[in-house]
């Protein structure tokens, strides 16, 4: 069974949980994927809880503020990490990218594996972008931040981001609007930063919120997702990830 820690936020782990259903379609419900989905909403908020400067991606906690809300929200991610690891769960997928901040931390205290969703991104780009290629990363201040894409690509792409004023008035407002449920707004607000990116030339622009993928593709037929030549979703990515974990 495929353990979905979710909540964060809600609409993106349905999404997760969407994607994973049409990937793996039966013919009769028996042919379905098994999987567990704890839609943990009382997560407090992942990017408020990064006390990290802009690319300090070595996880110093500076302070004591800090530290207590980065284990605020560690101790939070473990407990419904433990949930489905009781609940027997092969295996653990989270469709949150900030979360994978607090990633090598879960990994220490759970014994059933735990897919790392950037680490699955850079392995997905690495079969249809060549090295050293632009590849543009929407996300949260917070994955940002804590650099948890930089880890990755660094070495073999060089990762664009929007400027500071369509990071603000276009990208956040866009997750907030998607969690919101205003997803033709949400749609509309993210499109300046998407074409900031497509004019630095990007090869590929990456949704690295889970919120995005619904905004970007709002009211479109799961085909155009996958056969998108621009964007990389993350949870389409992650739930393709699964999939082949969960028939091994």
């Amino acid at each position: 069974m495929i353990g979905i820690l979710g909540g964060m936020g809600t609409q993106a782990g349905l999404d997760f949980c969407n994607k994973l259903a049409i990937l793996y379609r039966g013919k009769i419900d028996q042919d379905y994927p098994l999987f567990l989905l704890y839609n943990k909403s009382n997560i407090p908020g992942r990017p408020e809880s990064i006390g990290v400067q802009t690319g300090n991606i070595s996880k110093k906690i500076n302070d004591k503020k800090n530290k207590k809300k980065y284990f605020l929200v560690l101790n939070s991610l473990l407990k419904g990490c433990k949930l489905l690891q009781r609940d027997k769960c092969k295996f653990i997928v989270i469709p949150c990218n900030t979360a994978h901040y607090w990633f090598d931390d879960l990994k220490k205290k759970i014994n059933v594996p735990i897919i790392n969703m950037p680490k699955e991104v850079f392995i997905h780009t690495k079969k249809s972008c060549k090295k050293n290629s632009k590849i543009g990363l929407l996300a949260t201040e917070g994955t940002l931040k804590t650099g948890i894409y930089n880890k990755f690509f660094d070495n073999n792409y060089k990762l664009i981001f929007p400027n500071r004023s369509l990071q603000k008035h276009c990208v956040n407002k866009s997750i907030q609007l998607v969690k919101m449920g205003k997803v033709k707004e949400a749609e509309k607000t993210i499109k300046p930063a998407v074409k900031f990116l497509l004019k630095q030339k990007c090869k590929k622009i990456i949704l690295g919120c889970t919120e995005l993928p619904i905004a970007i593709f709002a009211f479109k037929s799961f085909k155009n997702v996958k056969s998108s030549k621009v964007f990389l979703d993350p949870n389409l990515i992650l739930a393709n990830s699964a999939i082949k974990k969960y028939k091994n």
